[in-house]
């Protein structure tokens, strides 16, 4: 089982509970799975075991002993993924819109790991034993491209890249309203909607979350931008372009009533680039946008343009 050692220094943290900590520490782990590792007593502050709702303070030595992977009892699928880069580390794969990244309840099959496990014979097991390869995710009806890790130290430098913001992330989004500028930078905290226990939203004590973007065609009712992430928060394009104004065009949870129904928000993770872990050259790829995103942009241009 490894360890990992944090000590408290940042004043932000003090008086936050410690299961919504540690997920900063490491953007692989999940408050859930927080939850589960300190009721086993795999978390200790100062040398002592404590509860999920234990309260961070200054100076606190945590130390966080990892779970043993076991063998992911996940059945492999011959999905047809689209690999657009693999080597003996890392792997870059496309997910379709529609499928969801790993299993869970009521998705145990047709998901990217399912795929993932039949194409690809070496996967990291960091991520638990329905995440093997996962070092981040996206969102079902969101298509695009992902970082796919094959060995737990490729897993651990990819995981490095993402906190430290140097993983290159842009997304076309097609949105509500014409945006009257040409680009722009959204700097707004996210954290779960205190209404909607489902959502995100903007909220003051939300974790750090930024967003750029660059317009890159105006219509008189929509617009079609480029968002570049550079923290990844669940939902975070979509919050973060509602909380401007601007809603994604089809999406279910934070788009208006009135929408398009193109069956999900119109987002595509279209470039994905970072440093190789062990060469460390830089790989950057992208891939089109999907047919049903350009057939939605093909009938504004001719109806809204």
């Amino acid at each position: 089982m490894e360890k990992h050692t944090f000590h408290i220094e940042d004043e932000r943290y003090q008086g936050v509970r410690i299961d919504k900590v540690l997920p900063d520490f490491n953007s692989t782990w999940s408050r859930s799975e927080m939850q589960e590792w300190i009721k086993e007593g795999l978390v200790t502050v100062n040398g002592k075991a404590i509860k999920a709702n234990y309260k961070v303070k200054k100076n606190d030595e945590i130390i966080v002993t990892e779970k043993e992977v076991k063998e992911a009892d996940i059945t492999p699928e011959n999905l047809n993924l689209d690999i657009y880069y693999e080597d003996d580390d890392v792997a870059i794969v496309y997910k379709p819109k529609g499928m969801v990244v790993h299993p869970s309840a009521g998705h145990h099959s047709g998901t990217l790991v399912n795929g993932l496990m039949y194409q690809i014979n070496n996967l990291s097991g960091i991520n638990g034993e329905i995440r093997p390869g996962i070092v981040h995710r996206i969102d079902k009806d969101t298509s695009g491209l992902l970082m796919v890790a094959k060995n737990d130290v490729a897993h651990r430098n990819l995981v490095e890249q993402l906190m430290a913001k140097t993983v290159t992330r842009k997304y076309s989004a097609l949105v509500h309203g014409n945006i009257p500028h040409d680009y722009g930078t959204i700097d707004a905290p996210i954290g779960r909607n205190k209404n909607d226990r489902q959502a995100m939203a903007v909220v003051d004590d939300g974790k750090e979350a930024i967003t750029h973007f660059d317009v890159k065609e105006h219509f008189n009712h929509y617009t079609l931008v480029e968002c570049q992430l550079e923290t990844g928060r669940t939902h975070q394009i979509r919050v973060h372009m509602k909380y401007i104004g601007y809603p994604l065009v089809g999406d279910p949870k934070y788009g208006p009533k009135k929408t398009l129904d193109i069956g999900g928000q119109a987002l595509h993770a279209g470039i994905i680039g970072f440093e190789h872990p062990r060469t460390g050259e830089y790989i950057e790829r992208s891939a089109p946008a999907p047919k049903s995103f350009e057939d939605v942009l093909q009938d504004i241009r001719s109806t809204d343009g």
